[in-house]
């Protein structure tokens, strides 16, 4: 077997799948495992206590799939056409929701993918051990990515470019082939830390070092509880992911958008109006929300988070009407939906005081100019 053929073959393979860029690496990620653990032992992992049951198997890929010798890793770009960029991010009246799930669920589609790459391979090669991944088991991606020459590691932890910046997804399929492996990718940020300086809620402790329970990504989708009162005004109106880091990053100027139908923005999001999105009922969300990643987090995790969105939007009647208007539907959700209201009723009172000193000041200037001429 020509395995370095079969490796040219394999990246022309999965460029005609959609791939935007495939690397071959072996599976050696010793040097990664004492700052895994390092980051669990800081519990930087917040409440996703299967990073911590998985341990060391995230840098075991041959744990993963016994056998496996190789790791071939991919990239699929996600930024869609009408992806805004921060345009509504600015409007606090608008729900900001991350540019990777404006359209749908990429895991499927991603994996249907790469084990169409593996079934691809096999037809070439014959019988063979392989099986595709997409945050789909404890796998460590981004070293994987980096090492198969796909980009290096930001210090905002994500995977960057130098034609594309960070805007795709990942995905590897481990491999019991000899192929042989490509260059790692060089770090290119050199001392820039836009994206450290630029988080919301400065969870990018170190380089390339996230707490996750600062995060805002985190606290929107993987965290079901009570987000803590210190970070809800810097949330503003993201209420899925954030993606500021990315918006900064020097290197998204070369950003490709997306061929990929599935990336787009749905319909539904053309107009994200926060108390439209409030108001929609549990089989509305469902409904909507279909086939996008959206859906998980549920009906209720999905009102937390717009309420605190709504707090930290202008003063408006029509916002605290809604909000009212669903106290009493869980305990949990009413502890954002009270916060949310003194929000805005903090907001309010201003406002009246200032429209009542206007008043004032108009009353005096009209006095003063009927003094003068009478005078």
């Amino acid at each position: 077997m020509d395995y370095v053929l079969l490796a040219e073959n394999i990246k022309q393979w999965a460029a005609e799948l959609g791939f935007q860029k495939a690397g071959i690496t072996d599976i050696d990620l010793r040097q990664h495992e004492p700052q895994l653990q390092r980051w669990l032992d800081a519990n930087y992992h917040g409440e996703m206590d299967w990073m911590a049951r998985h341990g060391m198997m995230r840098a075991r890929p041959n744990e993963l799939l016994p056998g496996t010798i190789r790791v071939i890793s991919v990239r699929m770009d996600y930024l869609p056409p009408e992806a805004q960029f921060a345009s509504n991010l600015s409007n606090p009246n608008q729900a900001y929701i991350s540019r990777y799930a404006l359209g749908r669920d990429y895991h499927k589609l991603v994996r249907n993918k790469l084990k169409a790459l593996g079934d691809k391979i096999k037809q070439e090669v014959g019988e063979f051990g392989y099986r595709p991944f997409v945050d789909s088991a404890p796998i460590l991606e981004r070293p994987l990515a980096q090492k198969a020459g796909l980009g290096w590691s930001g210090k905002h932890s994500l995977i960057l470019d130098k034609q594309a910046g960070s805007w795709f997804f990942l995905g590897e399929l481990l491999v019991d082939l000899p192929l042989p492996i490509d260059e790692p990718a060089q770090d290119e940020c050199g001392k820039c830390v836009a994206c450290m300086t630029s988080c919301p809620t400065q969870a990018i402790v170190e380089e390339g070092v996230i707490d996750s329970r600062r995060c805002i990504s985190y606290l929107t989708i993987e965290f079901d509880g009570v987000i803590p009162i210190e970070f809800r005004k810097a949330i503003g109106n993201r209420v899925y992911g954030c993606d500021d880091c990315q918006l900064v990053c020097p290197w998204n100027r070369f950003s490709n958008i997306t061929g990929q139908k599935d990336f787009h923005r749905r319909k539904v999001f053309l107009t994200s109006e926060l108390v439209t999105l409030f108001q929609w009922s549990e089989s509305e969300f469902l409904k909507y929300m279909e086939g996008s990643a959206i859906r998980r987090i549920g009906h209720l995790q999905w009102l937390r988070n717009l309420s605190i969105a709504m707090g930290n939007a202008p003063y408006s009647d029509r916002i605290v009407d809604a909000l009212r208007a669903r106290l009493g539907e869980d305990s949990n959700l009413d502890i954002h939906i009270q916060w949310a209201m003194d929000e805005q009723k903090a907001k309010h009172q201003p406002e009246a005081a200032s429209a009542i000193q206007t008043k004032k000041e108009r009353l005096i200037r009209i006095v003063q100019k009927g003094l003068k001429r009478d005078a």
